[in-house]
C-alpha cells in the first residue's frame, strides 16, 4: 500500500470512529429493528425498513414504523398467527412507488420464508454458500422471494444483481444482521455469513465519496462499482471492510465531503 492509501485509511479509520457510534441509529432506519429484542422480529423489521430506504430518512423512518405498528409491534407473531384475510390494513399502505398490493406480496412471501425456508437467516445462507458470494446469497434470496405468484410490478423492490444492480438497501440490511461492530449499532445476529464477504451499500453519497478519495473510477453505481468499491476497502480491512460504509456515508451526508 502506497503511501497516499495509506493516509486515506487512516483519514476514513478516523471516520469509522466518528460515525460507527450508538448516536448514529438515532437518524437511521435502523433505528427500527433496535425497538426489538428477538432475532426474528428484528430480521423482519430490518427487512421491512431497508426496503424502504429510499427518500427522505425521516419518512423513511416514519413509514416503516408504521409498518410495524400495523404488525401489532410483533411482527413475526402477526405474520405466523394473524389470518391473510385480516392484513387489510396495508392495503392503503404507500412509500414512493411502494403500494399497498407490494406491501401484502412482501408479507405473504416473509411469512412463506419463516414457514417453509428456515428464516431470514437461512435462506441468505443458503444462497451464499451456493458460491461463498454476497452476490449468490442475493440471487438465491431473489428467487426464493418471489417464488410465490404475485405482480411482476413488485420485483422492482428487491434489486436484482443478475441484472446488474448495486443492491445498496439488500447490501446495508446485510451488514446490519451480520457485522458484529461492538459499538451498538449493528447487530451482528447472523453467524452463518462472514463480516469479510460483505459488499458495501452503495448510494449516491458513498459512491461520490469514493470517487473523490480515488477509491472508484467507475461511473455509476452498479454491482460492478461495488465490486470495485469493496475489493479496494477489503485492502483497509480483509476482516471487516463494510465498516468503512459509516466513513463514507457520513461524509458525503453528514460532512457535505
Amino acid at each position: 500500500m502506497n503511501d497516499s492509501s495509506e493516509n486515506i485509511q487512516s483519514f476514513l479509520d478516523q471516520k469509522v470512529l466518528s460515525f460507527n457510534h450508538s448516536t448514529f441509529i438515532e437518524t437511521d432506519p435502523i433505528q427500527v429493528p433496535a425497538l426489538f429484542t428477538t432475532k426474528e422480529n428484528i430480521e423482519i423489521a430490518g427487512f421491512l425498513a431497508a426496503t424502504l430506504a429510499w427518500g427522505q430518512r425521516p419518512t423513511i423512518i416514519r413509514n416503516a414504523l408504521k409498518l410495524v405498528t400495523l404488525m401489532n409491534n410483533n411482527p413475526i407473531e402477526f405474520l405466523m398467527n394473524t389470518p391473510e384475510d385480516e392484513w387489510d390494513a396495508f392495503q392503503n399502505f404507500k412509500h414512493r412507488t411502494f403500494s399497498g398490493t407490494d406491501c401484502i406480496y412482501f408479507l405473504k412471501s416473509l411469512k412463506n420464508i419463516y414457514q417453509n425456508h428456515g428464516g431470514l437467516e437461512q435462506v441468505f445462507a443458503d444462497g451464499f454458500r451456493n458460491g461463498n458470494t454476497i452476490f449468490s446469497a442475493l440471487t438465491h434470496f431473489r428467487k426464493v422471494f418471489f417464488e410465490l405468484e404475485h405482480e411482476h410490478r413488485t420485483e422492482k423492490h428487491i434489486s436484482n444483481v443478475e441484472n446488474g444492480a448495486a443492491a445498496k438497501r439488500l447490501n446495508m440490511y446485510l451488514r446490519w444482521l451480520v457485522r458484529n461492530d461492538k459499538s451498538g449499532v449493528d447487530f451482528g445476529l447472523w453467524k452463518q455469513i462472514p463480516a469479510s464477504a460483505l459488499m458495501l451499500p452503495l448510494d449516491v453519497h458513498t459512491g461520490n465519496v469514493a470517487r473523490k478519495l480515488g477509491l472508484l473510477t467507475r461511473t455509476q453505481n452498479d454491482w460492478r462499482a461495488v465490486e470495485e468499491i469493496t475489493a479496494k476497502l477489503r485492502e483497509f480491512d480483509a476482516e471487516d471492510p463494510i465498516k468503512y460504509d459509516f466513513a463514507l456515508f457520513g461524509l458525503g451526508v453528514f460532512e457535505k465531503f
